[in-house]
C-alpha cells in the first residue's frame, strides 16, 4: 500500500468513522460531511456492468463474520463527486485495533490510473510556489498546501474543515466570501483579485495577496490559489500617488488650487487623511521665510481632505491662520527639512502642546502621520501632514522617500504659483493706478462706473474726460494678453488717447492714429530679444471712443474690434446702434474707421462694456440679460442701476476684466450758453466784446475773467474777420470753466507766432494763450473753430 493512512475508516455496519485528506479530495467532502454517514452512499462504487454496486461492494469486502484478519482486495469503480467513473485499486484491510472497522486504501499497483483531480491536487501541492487550497460547497478547507500553512501562519492540521475566512484572516472577510460564493453559484473563475489580510502578528504590517478561484465539481467545490504581493502593492500605492500628483497639482497657477490639489491626489489612495498648511505670506504671494521657520510665523490650512469612514473632525477650518505650535513633528520637520513618520497612540507626549490637533486626531482615528515640508532652496513654503487609520498600515523609508519626492514637486508648483500671484498682485496695482477714478459728474453727463478685475491681472480700461465746448469723452478698451506687460500696454494706449484727444480729432481720425500707435508698439515687441516672452505675444487691442455733444444732443462714436455701447432711453427704449466696427487696434492693412452718431435725449443712458461683459441679447428684448434688463428701469439712482446690474450677473470669474461704464445724459442748460452771428466787417471785433460783456455780466463773472475774455474775443474775431472765410459765429459757454469760441467757414490753420518788439502783428493767439489755461483748433466739415478755455473761480 502507499501509506498507513486508510482513505477511510468503516465500521461492521459501513458507517464511515475516519475521512481522510485524500477522501475529501475525491468526493470534495469534509469530516462533517462525511463521518457517521454510510460510505457506500457516498463512494458509490460500480463493478462495471452489473449496476447492482452494493453487491459488487461486498464481493470485494471481507465476509460478514466480522473481526477477521484476512485482507481482500479487487477492482472498484467508484465514482467521484460529479458522478463520472474513477478506476481505482482499493485494499480492505481489517484493523488491528478493532475487530468492527475496516479500512480502505489506496492499492500501490500500477495497473490503473489513479483520479485525475487527485493526481492534478499532488502535483499542485508539491510543485507550486502559491498557496493553494481545496474548499467544499460551505468554503470549508478540505486541503491545503505548505505555502497556504506558511500564507496563513497555520498548521494544516488546524485549517482543515475550518472556513477558508478563518484561516486566511481577510481585513474584510464578508467581502471575500462573498466573491468565493459567486465563484460556486455562478460557476465562473475568478482570477487576480486582491484582499488585504490581516497580520500575523500584533506589531507586523498588514498584507495584500492576489486571490484566484476557480469551481470544481458542478460548483460543488472550489481550487484556491494566493499570492502575496504586499510589497508589488505599496510600491504600487507609491507609484500611483506619484504619478496622481504629477499628473493633477501644477495645474493651476493659484496657490491654495495647488494645495488643494495635493490633497486630491493623495486620498484616498495613499492616505486617509490629508492636510496641507501654507506659510500666510506666501498666499499674498509675498517671499517665503528661509529654515529655521519661527515660531511666530503664521501658517493658513490651506487645504483638508478626509477619505476615512470615521466622522470627519478637523483641528482647524480650511483658511484658519495660526503658528504651528512647538515642540511637535510639523515644527522640527519645519526646522530641519526632513520628513517624519511617528505612531500616534494615547502616550504620545507632543500631542499635549497641540489640544486642539489631538482632539481631532482622536476623533479621527488616526494611527499613524508622515508630515514632510513643502520647502525649495532652503525657503519653506508650507507643510504637508498625511494620515493612515490602520495601525498595521505603517509609514516605511519607501514612503518617506516618496513622500518628500512629491512634496518637492508641490513646492515647485507652489513657487510657481506664489509667483503668479505676486506678478498678479504688481499687475492689479499697476491696472488700478493706471486708471481713472471714477468720473466726476458735469453739467451735461454723470457716471458709473463697474469694474471687476481678472484674476490674473489684465489690460482693459475705461477714460472719461471733458473736451472743450461742454463736450465729454469717453473711451473703453482691451488690450490683449493679461499681467504686468498688458496693464503697461494699456496704460501707453491711455496716455495715446487723452495725447489725440488735445488736438480736438474725430473719433475715426482719433482711432486710426491710436492704430498707428498699436502698430509702432507692436514692432518694438518684435524687435525684443527671441528669449524675451513678450517677444512672442503679439499685440492687440480694442477700443470705443465717443464724444458726447449736449449742445447738439449727439454722441459720436466709432469702434475698433469692440463691441459696440448699448443705449437706452427714457421709457425702456433699449437698443445697441450700428456702428461700422473696424478691424482691432495693431493691424497694419484693415479698412479706415467710421463713425456713427447717435441722439441722445435727456436722462438717456450710455453704457460702454468690456469685451468679456455678457452680450444684449437679441434686439427685440432678452429679459435675460442682465444689462439689458436694468437699463429698462432709468427712474433711478445711476449707481442703483450699476448695483442692480451687478447684482444680475452670474459667473464673471474668468482671464479678462468686466468692466463697465454708464453715462446719463442731460439738457445743457440753455441760459448758460450764448451764441451769435458776426458780420465779415472790421467792426465785427467791437460787436463781439460788446455782445461778451453784456453776457458775462449776466453770468456774474469777476471783472478780471471778463476783461480777459474781452481781449480774447477781440483777437479771435479779428483773425476770423482778416484770414477767415464768412459766416463768423460767436459762441461763449460757462460750465465749470467759461469757453470761448469764434467759427469760421476757413480752411486756414492759424500758429502761434512769437512776434518780435517791432513787429506790429502776430500776437493774437500768443495773447489768448497767455489770458487762458488751454486753448486750441477743431475742424470740421463746415470750417474750422479756434477756442479758449478760462478757469472760473
Amino acid at each position: 500500500m502507499t501509506g498507513a493512512t486508510p482513505l477511510m475508516v468503516v465500521d461492521g455496519a459501513g458507517v464511515v468513522v475516519r475521512w481522510s485528506r485524500r477522501a475529501r479530495e475525491i468526493w470534495l467532502r469534509s469530516d462533517s460531511d462525511a463521518v457517521g454517514r454510510a460510505a457506500l452512499a457516498m463512494v458509490a462504487p460500480d463493478t462495471g456492468g452489473s449496476g447492482n454496486g452494493n453487491s459488487d461492494a461486498r464481493d470485494s469486502d471481507t465476509d460478514d463474520s466480522g473481526g477477521g484478519t484476512e485482507s481482500r482486495s479487487g477492482p472498484l469503480v467508484i465514482h467521484d463527486v460529479d458522478g463520472n467513473p474513477v478506476d481505482l485499486r482499493v485494499q480492505v484491510v481489517p484493523l488491528s485495533d478493532g475487530a468492527v472497522a475496516w479500512g480502505v486504501f489506496e492499492a500501490d499497483n500500477g495497473a490503473a490510473p489513479r483520479g485525475t483531480r487527485t493526481a492534478v491536487f499532488d502535483i499542485l501541492r508539491a510543485n507550486t510556489h502559491e498557496a493553494f487550497f481545496v474548499l467544499d460547497s460551505a468554503l470549508r478547507v478540505l486541503s491545503l498546501n505548505a505555502a497556504a500553512c506558511a500564507l496563513c501562519g497555520i498548521e494544516a492540521d488546524k485549517a482543515l474543515d475550518r472556513p477558508v475566512a478563518d484561516v486566511c484572516r481577510p481585513s474584510r472577510p464578508e467581502e471575500f466570501e462573498g466573491v468565493l460564493r459567486g465563484v460556486l453559484a455562478d460557476g465562473t473563475s475568478v482570477t487576480d483579485h486582491v484582499v488585504r489580510l490581516d497580520p500575523l502578528a500584533g506589531s507586523s504590517p498588514e498584507r495584500f495577496a492576489k486571490v484566484s478561484a476557480f469551481p470544481l465539481n458542478s460548483a460543488r467545490g472550489a481550487v484556491v490559489s494566493m499570492t502575496e504581493v504586499t510589497e508589488s502593492m505599496r510600491t504600487k500605492r507609491r507609484l500611483d500617488a506619484l504619478g496622481s500628483v504629477r499628473e493633477r497639482v501644477g495645474r493651476s497657477l493659484d496657490v491654495v488650487a495647488t494645495c488643494q490639489e495635493l490633497v486630491d491626489a493623495l486620498v484616498p489612495g495613499f492616505a486617509d487623511i490629508a492636510v496641507v498648511e501654507v506659510v500666510d505670506a506666501v498666499v499674498r504671494g509675498e517671499d517665503p521665510p528661509l529654515s529655521p521657520l519661527g515660531r511666530d510665523v503664521p501658517l493658513r490650512r490651506a487645504a483638508f481632505r478626509y477619505g476615512g469612514t470615521a466622522p470627519m473632525a478637523q483641528a482647524h477650518p480650511v483658511g484658519d491662520v495660526r503658528a504651528v505650535p512647538s515642540p511637535t513633528p510639523y515644527s522640527q520637520v519645519l526646522n530641519d527639512l526632513k520628513p517624519r513618520a511617528v505612531a500616534l497612540d494615547g502616550g504620545t507626549p507632543w500631542l499635549d502642546a497641540d489640544p486642539e490637533r489631538a482632539r481631532a486626531i482622536r476623533a479621527s482615528r488616526a494611527r499613524l502621520l508622515l508630515t514632510a515640508p513643502l520647502a525649495l532652496r532652503g525657503s519653506v513654503l508650507g507643510l504637508l501632514s498625511l494620515y493612515r487609520e490602520r495601525p498595521h498600515d505603517a509609514f516605511d523609508e519607501n514612503d518617506l522617500a516618496v513622500a518628500h519626492e512629491l512634496a518637492t514637486h508641490t513646492a515647485l508648483s507652489l513657487e510657481n504659483a506664489r509667483r503668479y500671484t505676486r506678478e498678479h498682485a504688481i499687475a492689479a496695482a499697476l491696472q488700478r493706478h493706471l486708471l481713472p477714478p471714477e468720473p466726476p459728474s458735469r453739467t451735461a453727463i454723470e457716471f458709473a462706473q463697474l469694474h471687476i478685475p481678472a484674476d490674473a491681472g489684465a489690460g482693459t480700461w475705461y477714460d472719461a474726460f471733458a473736451l472743450p465746448g461742454a463736450r465729454t469723452a469717453l473711451a473703453i478698451g482691451e488690450v490683449s494678453g493679461s499681467g504686468i506687460d498688458a496693464a503697461t500696454a494699456m496704460g501707453q494706449l491711455r496716455t495715446v488717447i487723452h495725447s489725440l484727444a488735445a488736438l480736438d480729432l474725430e473719433p475715426d481720425e482719433l482711432l486710426a492714429r491710436l492704430n498707428d500707435a498699436v502698430v509702432r508698439l507692436a514692432h518694438e515687441r518684435a524687435a525684443l530679444p527671441p528669449g524675451d516672452p513678450l517677444h512672442q505675444q503679439p499685440l492687440r487691442a480694442s477700443c470705443v471712443y465717443a464724444v458726447h455733444d449736449p449742445l447738439h444732443g449727439v454722441c459720436v462714436m466709432a469702434a475698433a474690434g469692440h463691441p459696440a455701447p448699448v443705449v437706452a432711453h427714457p421709457g425702456g427704449v433699449v437698443h445697441v446702434p450700428e456702428i461700422p466696427t473696424g478691424p482691432l487696434l495693431g493691424n497694419r492693412a484693415g479698412p479706415p474707421f467710421a463713425t456713427a452718431s447717435v441722439p441722445m435725449r435727456d436722462g438717456s443712458v450710455l453704457a460702454l462694456r468690456s469685451t468679456s461683459f455678457p452680450a444684449t441679447g437679441s434686439p427685440d428684448g432678452d429679459r435675460s440679460n442682465p444689462l439689458r434688463e436694468a437699463l429698462t428701469r432709468l427712474d433711478r439712482p445711476l449707481r442703483d442701476v450699476r448695483d442692480d446690474i451687478l447684482y444680475r450677473l452670474r459667473d464673471t470669474s474668468g482671464h479678462h476684466d468686466v468692466l463697465l461704464l454708464l453715462a446719463r445724459t442731460r439738457a445743457f442748460p440753455p441760459d448758460q450758453v450764448a451764441t451769435w452771428a458776426l458780420d465779415s466787417v472790421p467792426t465785427a471785433a467791437a460787436a463781439a466784446r460788446h455782445h461778451a460783456r453784456e453776457r458775462l455780466g449776466l453770468w456774474r463773472v469777476s471783472e478780471e475773467t471778463a476783461f480777459a475774455t474781452e481781449l480774447i474775443v477781440s483777437e479771435l474775431v479779428t483773425n476770423a474777420v482778416r484770414y477767415g472765410a464768412p459766416p463768423i459765429r460767436l459762441r461763449l459757454i460757462k460750465d465749470s470753466t467759461l469757453t470761448c469760441e469764434v467759427s469760421d467757414a476757413g480752411g486756414a490753420a492759424p500758429r502761434l507766432r512769437h512776434a518780435r518788439t517791432v513787429d506790429e502783428g502776430g500776437r493774437g493767439l500768443f495773447i489768448c494763450s497767455q489770458m487762458s489755461h488751454n486753448w486750441g483748433i477743431r475742424y470740421s466739415a463746415q470750417g474750422k473753430t479756434i477756442w479758449t478755455e478760462q478757469t472760473l473761480p
